[in-house]
């Protein structure tokens, strides 16, 4: 089986759930191509389209929850948006690049290739079987105007929101968001705290800002900081913000206690070392962290889905939040201190966790191709 993951980099969690389906369709010996579907017009264009995402989403979140919002009023399966008329004009990119290559099935970790695919379909211009996956526990706007052959959704709870948006039911399938398979493997603290060379026997605080380096880390940081005692430890990923990286180096050269990560592929050994993790509710590495079995502290989302993601996992008792860093901050402590507190919470994560969601699928698409 050969299978095409379309994703778009407006926001690294789709490109992580595209990898982890990549890496167990190759594991089982599949062939799988990924790629930013906006490449096939050009590496300007997808360069563009990205980072703009990334600069409103990080220095203007209020207009990014502004355009969030416009997106959920116009959003209907009786008419076609904006967004889809854009993604239109990807078609013809898309149609030569399936026209020279032959693949099996199509997965779509991002609503923009949905898009073109739908267009797609409904002027006969392919009749691959496609398969859209959504990274976000919310039915995000324009999913209901695509006309995917299947829907994996991050939880069974999600099927009423996303069919009253209008998505049709039995599309539907609760597989949950796809993670590596390295955060699916179990490995003892003591031993990941040793790999990293960090105390064994102390606490260790990892406070994650999504691969761009979202929200006032240094602040939160500080705060942090200033509550540790007797040797507990935080370690801060900062993924592609290297001027996050630089200054938090700068600020906290002489704590020995605080240590600075760039961008890492090494998340899962952090995740399996850490007492708590502070992350902003981002889809992918919620999830990641929600396999993990490990407490969740979520820090201030981007206004929109990410609201939605905190709500999803608070309100479940998968994970506690909180408006202001202080408060934050105090959760977690609290979280080290409260064994029945996080064990009522893992017990929690373990009854809505979805840990072999990469396996389902890949299975879903074999059966499918098969059939078809």
């Amino acid at each position: 089986m050969k299978v095409l993951i379309l994703s778009c980099n407006t926001g690294e969690g789709h490109n992580a759930a595209g990898r982890a389906v990549k890496e167990r369709l190759v594991y089982e010996g599949h062939e799988a191509v990924m790629l930013d579907y906006l490449q096939l017009a050009s590496k300007r264009t997808a360069k563009l389209v990205g980072q703009t995402y990334v600069r409103i989403a990080k220095n203007l979140p209020w207009l990014f929850h502004f355009l969030y919002r416009i997106g959920g009023m116009i959003s209907s399966s009786r008419h076609k948006s904006p967004v889809y008329w854009a993604n239109k004009g990807m078609a013809k990119h898309l149609l030569y690049y399936l026209d020279v290559n032959d693949f099996d099935a199509i997965v779509m970790p991002h609503l923009f290739p949905a898009e073109t695919l739908t267009y797609m379909k409904r002027h006969n211009m392919t009749d691959i079987p496609a398969i859209a996956v959504a990274t976000d526990y919310t039915c995000i706007p324009f999913w209901e105007e695509t006309e995917c052959d299947y829907y994996v959704i991050p939880h069974a709870d999600l099927a009423e929101e996303f069919a009253g948006r209008g998505v049709p039911m039995e599309k539907l399938l609760p597989f949950g968001i796809p993670v590596g398979m390295a955060f699916s493997e179990k490995e003892k603290k003591r031993e990941a705290k040793e790999k990293l060379k960090l105390p064994v026997d102390k606490p260790m605080y990892l406070v994650m800002s999504g691969s761009m380096g979202f929200g006032k880390i240094h602040l939160f940081a500080f705060e942090l900081a200033r509550k540790l005692k007797d040797g507990e430890q935080i370690v801060i990923i900062c993924g592609n913000n290297n001027k996050l990286r630089r200054t938090l180096r700068s600020e906290f050269w002489w704590n020995k206690s605080v240590h600075v990560v760039g961008f890492t592929e090494h998340v899962a050994v952090y995740m399996n070392a850490c007492d708590v993790i502070y992350t902003k509710p981002g889809g992918l590495t919620s999830t990641e962290a929600l396999v993990k079995n490990i407490p969740i502290v979520h820090t201030a989302p981007i206004p929109g889905c990410e609201t939605r993601n905190r709500d999803f996992f608070t309100s479940r008792g998968m994970s506690v939040a909180a408006e202001h860093i202080r408060t934050q901050v105090a959760q977690g402590k609290t979280l080290v201190q409260n064994k029945a507190l996080r064990e009522g919470m893992a017990e929690a994560q373990r009854e809505n966790a979805y840990p072999d969601a990469a396996k389902d699928i890949v299975r879903f698409l074999n059966r499918l191709v098969q059939e078809v």
